[in-house]
């Protein structure tokens, strides 16, 4: 009798341990089924000299087979710029110089800037955004955040002047063929993407706005970008790439 209800007691303990393991964490992070509207609409990141570079680096730029800048191109306090030509600029190139360096100066200040914001309507979101749509306001993600099932869209509810603001701790990813799509006259110019880490773009993807990344930006074969890709410290990397300054 004894061994039996050792038995049982044993198969109970093993029983809770297991229902226990398989608890929800009740603070996981989910992201919101309904993105809400945010009241507290934000105003544009200055970037001052850094906004006629379409790319802006650190360390070095470097291209490979048909890339397109239409923009001026940065490099500070690095000097290695490889791939143009074949790549082509349409803009003016700026290595090293005391244009490059107070760009990298305005990109800092910039960087800060969009960290720094803070809303009451606040949206906290997490991995993968891809499906959603967005409207106007202050998004921020305590890790990484990434495009990677569905396309991305901006909706800014028929106000051209509308600002988006996207805050990521960590990396930002899109997977191939991913798109950044605009409505409502949202305008690339007014998004802003203030990057922790780097960011990484898949093949032919389609992505919009000013990307503020803290090391390095990568864009694979086929992918575009209508904004600015601007690097604080490290390098950007282009594989037969179209960027067109917005």
């Amino acid at each position: 009798m004894n061994r039996i209800l050792s038995t049982l007691a044993i198969g109970s303990m093993v029983s809770f341990a297991l229902f226990s393991g398989c608890k929800k964490d009740d603070n996981a992070t989910t992201n919101p089924t309904t993105i809400p509207v945010q009241t507290k609409l934000m105003a544009t990141v200055p970037l001052v000299g850094a906004s006629d570079f379409a790319v802006l680096a650190g360390s070095s730029i470097n291209s490979t087979g048909a890339t397109t800048i239409i923009g001026d191109l940065g490099l500070n306090p690095g000097t290695s710029v490889g791939g143009f030509p074949p790549g082509i600029l349409t803009g003016t190139s700026c290595i090293n110089n005391m244009i490059s360096t107070k760009a990298k100066l305005d990109l800092t200040a910039a960087y800060n800037d969009a960290a720094g914001r803070t809303s009451t309507d606040i949206v906290t979101l997490s991995g993968n955004i891809g499906g959603m749509t967005l409207t106007p306001g202050l998004y921020k993600s305590t890790s990484s955040m990434e495009i990677s099932s569905g396309d991305l869209t901006f909706d800014a509810k028929g106000d051209a002047n509308a600002v988006f603001i996207m805050q990521i701790a960590s990396t930002l990813t899109t997977t191939s063929g991913r798109k950044v799509i605009l409505s409502g006259e949202a305008k690339a110019s007014n998004i802003f993407w203030q990057v922790g880490s780097s960011a990484t773009f898949g093949t032919s993807c389609v992505f919009k706005g000013t990307i503020l990344a803290m090391q390095s930006i990568t864009f694979n074969a086929g992918a575009t970008l209508d904004g600015r890709a601007l690097a604080r410290n490290g390098a950007i990397v282009m594989a037969g790439n179209t960027i067109v300054k917005e």
